[in-house]
């Protein structure tokens, strides 16, 4: 028996030119639990409708960020994966869940090298049922198809391991060691309120009411909205952020229907006409800077905030290829190398 791990991020286009956007963006936006509606009206919107209209609007944003190396979200990627695998005597693969760096090929280059026993891991600290349930489900997909013989075990969301807490506040305060800020603004991918309620392994819980995010349950396991919330709380715990001085919105909304509030282009827009002049911002539910980070935050994000009369826009970077996470990453990697105890 031989063991491996395949390391899973989002993914990105080939290129930032329209026909490679267009062809990510279906991809993307075609799978059942991105976008969860039945696949004829899916189909209707995605490829009637936004894949007529957004290719060349996102190219656009995709060239204001992309890197003479490639996607900035495809580098970092590598680099996190070849500084773990510097550390671990198994190999360790690299795969996006869209777009040309399929998992498939992910798997068969751990099968190549003999593996058998696969540790996927995917790089969100939160669990989503459009990020790390839709990669967990393709995986076993795959797997049954095309290679039977190996075993698959799932790393599941680590936004609350002590250790990670540590890892991201200590980012967070070495990068804002020295700037000035009035407010620290966490802010998350957003998913539509739906997705919450589907989660729910108790199926009465999620209420998205304000309070069962804080009242214990079971369906915390597998509750974005609460596990977004709760990495705030930890970290402003840690970096002993005075009540008021921080808060939780969710960027990224698609469509008419309800998502997660409060969302964060209007969180910044609110500061700014409340008289907030210095702010900073941190997206924790990436670990590598992408589209999301680097142009609708930083750029975008800033925008709103000078037009709002603000003047100091501080951008926490993600984790990347901090050596404090990829030693983390590969400190629970190796406990699973030599251990048959389920990953936790």
């Amino acid at each position: 028996m031989k063991k491996g791990v395949l390391l899973v991020n989002l993914g990105s286009p080939d290129s930032p030119e329209p026909k490679d956007v267009k062809k990510y963006l279906g991809e993307f936006l075609m799978d059942e639990r991105v976008i969860d509606i039945p696949y004829w009206a899916r189909s209707l919107i995605v490829k009637g409708i936004v894949l007529k209209t957004r290719p060349k609007a996102s190219a656009a944003a995709y060239k204001k960020i992309w890197w003479e190396e490639g996607s900035p979200l495809i580098v970092i990627s590598e680099r996190l994966q070849s500084k773990i695998q510097e550390q671990m005597d198994e190999p360790v693969a690299l795969a996006m869940r869209y777009g040309s760096m399929t998992i498939k090929k992910g798997l068969q280059e751990l099968v190549d090298k003999g593996v058998d026993e696969v540790l996927l891991f995917p790089l969100y600290p939160q669990f989503a049922m459009a990020t790390t349930e839709t990669i967990t489900v393709l995986a076993e997909d795959i797997r049954q198809q095309y290679f039977p013989n190996i075993s698959i075990e799932s790393v599941p969301a680590f936004y609350n391991k002590p250790e990670y807490i540590d890892v991201l506040s200590n980012s967070i305060k070495r990068d804002l060691d020295g700037k000035e800020f009035e407010h620290l603004l966490f802010s998350y991918h957003g998913v539509p309120e739906r997705h919450i309620k589907k989660s729910d392994v108790t199926k009465s819980h999620c209420q998205i009411d304000g309070s069962c995010c804080v009242t214990p349950s079971k369906a915390h396991e597998f509750c974005y909205r609460h596990q977004c919330f709760e990495v705030t709380r930890l970290v402003a715990k840690a970096l002993k952020l005075e009540e008021g001085s921080y808060s939780t919105s969710f960027q990224s909304r698609l469509g008419f229907d309800p998502w997660l509030q409060p969302y964060t282009d209007r969180t910044i827009e609110r500061l700014g006409k409340q008289g907030v002049k210095k702010m900073a911002i941190v997206t924790p539910a990436f670990v590598s800077d992408c589209l999301e980070t680097l142009e609708e935050i930083a750029m975008e994000g800033q925008e709103i905030f000078h037009e709002m009369g603000g003047h100091d826009f501080t951008t926490v970077p993600c984790l990347n290829d901090n050596d404090a996470f990829v030693n983390l990453l590969s400190k629970w990697i190796k406990a699973w190398t030599v251990s048959s105890v389920k990953v936790s």
